[in-house]
């Protein structure tokens, strides 16, 4: 069994456990069961922010080494942060739903949260525009690298400016003020969708390698252009 396998079953192992683990807490005090939202809205947040993370290392390893394989963990690591990021406003959109009675309000948290979204999936739009390896490579490690500005900015929205938002349910400046039940849950979520992360590059990673395996191979072979088969008519010779 390949090392992906392995952590493919490690991911779908670790997700069931924490979905067990989130069902059996008891219902929040002044929210009830909606309050288990945050089990799945959390980790997609904090994975988002990882995934741009990993994106930006890429794009400075890349830039620095020009190894190819740098570029295709930037990007595989990009397309699992627009995924995680995508899933947290829509949770989020949920839980706004049924606490404050709308889907969607112009608050800071969510505006930026919603910039970043757009933000990335301009950086997957750039790479698929540029057919040039070397060149989107370059292009889009310098987008990588300029876009990861956005997480301070989008974490601390909250602190900064008066939102409708909760404060941080991480790095908080007085701390995590959570149940110990309630925080225990959250771990096991955090661990598990960072080993969904995880399987999510790797295949990502390995789809990016074979898709260059394929376009050099394509590359390679020598076509023969419609109509050069058609040759222009030489007056003077005999029909």
């Amino acid at each position: 069994m390949t090392s992906r396998r392995w952590l493919d079953l490690a991911a779908a192992g670790t997700l069931a456990t924490a979905l067990g683990a989130g069902l059996l807490v008891p219902p929040e005090q002044t929210q009830g069961d909606l309050a288990r939202i945050i089990f799945v809205h959390v980790p997609a947040a904090w994975l988002a922010y990882l995934a741009f993370v990993v994106t930006l290392i890429g794009s400075v390893a890349y830039l620095v080494r020009r190894d190819m394989k740098w570029d295709r963990l930037a990007a595989a690591s990009a397309e699992a942060g627009v995924f995680f990021t995508g899933l947290t406003i829509a949770l989020g959109m949920i839980w706004g739903k049924s606490t404050w009675g709308v889907w969607w309000t112009w608050d800071a948290r969510l505006v930026l949260t919603a910039v970043m979204f757009f933000v990335y999936l301009g950086y997957l739009a750039l790479r698929r525009g540029i057919v040039d390896p070397d060149l989107r490579a370059r292009r889009a490690a310098w987008l990588g690298i300029l876009a990861v500005v956005q997480i301070p900015i989008v974490h601390f929205s909250v602190l900064w400016w008066r939102t409708l938002h909760q404060p941080p349910t991480l790095l908080r400046p007085d701390g995590m003020q959570m149940d110990a039940v309630f925080r225990g849950a959250l771990v096991m979520s955090l661990v598990a969708f960072t080993v969904v992360y995880a399987s999510l590059v790797a295949r990502g990673v390995e789809r990016q390698r074979l898709d260059a395996e394929l376009a050099e191979a394509v590359a390679s072979e020598e076509v023969e252009v419609a109509g050069a088969a058609i040759t222009a008519p030489r007056y003077g010779e005999a029909n």
